[in-house]
């Protein structure tokens, strides 16, 4: 499987987990929904991380991909409701339109520039690498660090705000 091949499927996969995940009202926040995304980004990156950069050029791009991963999911958390059930008084949550058109946004961006690296403006790209001795691992590397930090900032903050929610006050007997 060639890279870009990996990244559309990597791109596939966290898009429909997520979408699977939180769209809907009355989304159950437990403890399966906080560790699945875990066990797939412990799952996807030692198979897709090649080597990561520690100087230069590609390590800037790799932490920029850590960053824009953590604003972008800072931003998906803001778009989910989360709230108390009124049957059963346990966390839930609620996401609409808005959270799925930034998930389809960011994914389906990340997706054209992986199939634009090779089909649209693979010659510029190579000699921007080239000027800037950034690796195609590098590349590679920051658009999984970006998608991983995505989800897992998406996650831990819907995590943090069901724990941080006031405990339901018992009725009276």
């Amino acid at each position: 499987m060639s890279s870009v091949e990996q990244a559309l499927l990597i791109n596939a996969i966290v898009l429909v987990a997520v979408l699977e995940a939180d769209l809907g009202p009355h989304r159950k926040i437990n403890a399966f929904r906080v560790v699945r995304p875990l066990l797939m980004a412990a799952g996807i990156v030692p198979l897709y991380l090649k080597a990561v950069t520690t100087h230069g050029a590609g390590l800037g791009l790799e932490l920029t991909g850590l960053l824009a991963g953590v604003v972008c999911g800072a931003i998906a958390a803001a778009l989910v409701r989360v709230y108390r059930s009124p049957r059963t008084g346990r966390p839930v949550s609620a996401a609409g339109f808005g959270y799925a058109a930034l998930w389809v946004t960011v994914i389906g961006a990340r997706a054209a520039f992986s199939y634009g690296s090779v089909h649209w403006f693979g010659p510029q790209l190579g000699q921007w690498m080239a000027d800037q001795r950034v690796t195609a691992d590098a590349l590679t590397d920051a658009l999984l660090v970006m998608a991983v930090a995505m989800t897992l900032t998406r996650t831990v903050a819907l995590g943090a705000r069901a724990a941080r929610m006031p405990r339901p006050v018992a009725a009276a007997a």
